[in-house]
C-alpha cells in the first residue's frame, strides 16, 4: 500500500482499513507462534501499513481542527 492510495481514502475508509490491518496482524502473529507462517516479511509490511494509516488519519484530524 502506498501513501498516495491511503491519502485518497476518507476517514471512515481509513478506520475500516486500520481494523482490517490489525486483524491481519493478529492472524500473522498467531500463525508465527504456531509455526505456520511462511512469509515472515508480511509482518513488517503490515506494521508499516498500520503506521501509515495512523499517520494519515492524524494528519486529516489536524487539518480538520485547524
Amino acid at each position: 500500500m502506498e501513501a498516495a492510495q491511503v491519502r485518497d481514502m476518507t476517514e471512515d475508509e481509513l478506520k475500516t482499513k486500520l481494523l482490517e490491518l490489525k486483524k491481519e496482524q493478529f492472524n500473522l502473529r498467531f500463525q508465527k507462534a504456531s509455526g505456520q507462517l511462511e512469509k515472515t516479511s508480511r509482518i513488517g509490511e503490515v506494521r508499516r501499513d498500520i503506521a501509515r494509516v495512523k499517520t494519515i488519519l492524524r494528519q486529516k484530524a489536524d487539518q480538520a481542527s485547524a
